[in-house]
């Protein structure tokens, strides 16, 4: 197992009002810890199966979101089923994570419900892994294929090798098959609850601001937005939305906490927040 100690730019301290219980550096830590195993076999199940292929497939699968129909309350009861293995730093069910994060993110930006909305919603496409993707294909920092991995990938240094894409010239130098400065609308991220979110917001036409869009496209791009690799494909507006992205990241990792909010309280203001951004029935 690799010894790569992966988050060293974490977001310089916890957002105000967010309770603290444990040292920054104790999250998101790939060296040590009860849950090391399970988070290290799903990562290296990802890093081989990432594909190109693989990619435009699922894109392919998923992208007319026609799987089901349902609100996103009920959406995000599904994730009480959930226990994300690629997490270290928690092990309850995923549910209330959203809401943990939904609630920072009020706490800080009082004034930006919007904000609010996509604290609770950015992981909703993990409900994936109950339409029966294994989690290696749902959950996990995310990364571009098509070009060289870049060492701030979690474990990097010890999952690819049976990837056979790390081993096909078209994809496996600095730019692979994209062009400098692109633009990371133009680039192919694992496939993941990201871009799965990304595009049902998008199918159903969710009332959210651009920056909303962005922070749940890239939320999980930790070496992008933690780390400062990959900017060579970034284009100015990337890197405009980077402070958002970032920003995001303070509440979903800082408020994870083994003290779960109160769902039935906090439940009627988040719908309200559905009705006025993403009313109704959604297709998934």
């Amino acid at each position: 197992m690799s010894s790569q100690r992966v988050e060293s730019n974490r977001p310089e301290e916890p957002p105000p009002g967010t309770a603290e219980p444990r040292h920054q550096h104790q999250y998101r830590n790939y060296t040590e810890g009860k849950l090391l195993e399970r988070v290290y076999g799903t990562y290296r199940l990802m890093h081989t199966h990432q594909t190109v292929d693989f990619v435009r497939k699922k894109r392919a699968q998923y992208g007319q979101c026609s799987q089901r129909r349902m609100s996103a309350m009920e959406a995000l009861a599904l994730l009480d089923e959930l226990v994300d293995e690629s997490d270290p730093d928690v092990d309850f069910p995923n549910s209330f994570h959203a809401y943990q994060t939904a609630e920072g993110i009020r706490r800080a930006h009082p004034d930006k419900d919007w904000f609010h909305l996509v604290g609770l919603l950015h992981d909703l496409g993990k409900v994936l892994a109950l339409f029966g993707e294994p989690q290696w294909a749902v959950v996990g920092d995310t990364f571009p294929v098509g070009c060289k991995v870049q060492k701030s990938v979690v474990f990097g240094d010890s999952t690819f090798h049976n990837n056979p894409d790390t081993k096909d010239p078209r994809y496996s130098t600095e730019y692979g098959m994209y062009q400098p400065r692109c633009g990371l609308e133009n680039v192919l991220m694992s496939w993941g609850h990201d871009e799965y979110m990304y595009q049902v917001m998008k199918f159903n036409s969710f009332t959210l601001p651009k920056e909303a869009f962005y922070m749940v496209r890239f939320h999980s791009f930790y070496p992008w937005h933690a780390h400062g690799d990959y900017l060579h494909l970034c284009s100015d507006e990337d890197l405009r939305m980077l402070p958002w992205v970032r920003e995001l990241n303070k509440f979903d990792l800082y408020t994870k906490q083994e003290e779960l909010p109160d769902v039935q309280e906090l439940r009627s203001y988040y719908q309200s927040l559905i009705d006025k951004y993403c009313p109704g029935e959604l297709c998934w």
